[in-house]
């Protein structure tokens, strides 16, 4: 499979292991997104979670290839409402952002802050550019898409397919307000 890289929240008490190449690394524009992530870095002693450029980067891995190792009782979610198909993950021991998941998602969006300081994979793309409000300039470092493309929902369905198509679960101890 791979390699496994440690990870983990900014005071340390939750740890992940990754395991192999992530799916993807990249920046989403999404309106979701980025009112998830600033509601999130406004929490008490939260890391930032927003680039200067206003999107929120995340690391995609397949949920098998994750391995929650310490704190999984720190984690709580949070939707941005009732309806809303995502649950956005905290470390509440320090609130920082862990990931995101999809309501029956076979992968993690874990964000790029649980990586350290030049570790984390690079991004290879942003995604929907398109809600970005009027005026708001992307840098030209990588492709800008304006809307997910076939090949990112190709990469998400190979994994999918190497994983037999399960969907394992994922800790997550309670709510938390945000």
């Amino acid at each position: 499979m791979g390699e496994a890289t440690q990870i983990g929240c900014a005071c340390g008490q939750t740890h992940l292991e990754v395991e192999g190449r992530p799916i993807a690394s990249v920046e989403c524009c999404c309106t979701s997104c980025r009112e998830a992530a600033g509601r999130m870095q406004g929490l008490e002693g939260a890391p930032r979670t927003l680039t200067d450029h206003g999107t929120t980067p995340f690391v995609m891995y397949r949920k098998d290839r994750v391995r929650f190792l310490a704190g999984a009782a720190n984690l709580a979610g949070f939707r941005l409402s009732p309806e809303a198909p995502s649950t956005r993950v905290i470390a509440t021991c320090c609130n920082t952002p862990v990931d995101l998941e999809f309501k029956g998602g076979h992968w993690l969006s874990l964000y790029s802050g649980l990586w350290s300081s030049g570790t984390k994979p690079e991004p290879t793309m942003r995604t929907m550019a398109s809600d970005l409000p009027e005026g708001a300039t992307l840098p030209d470092d990588i492709p800008n898409a304006k809307k997910q493309s076939l090949g990112f929902f190709a990469k998400l369905f190979g994994a999918w397919v190497a994983m037999g198509f399960r969907n394992p679960k994922t800790p997550n101890t309670g709510e938390v307000n945000v």
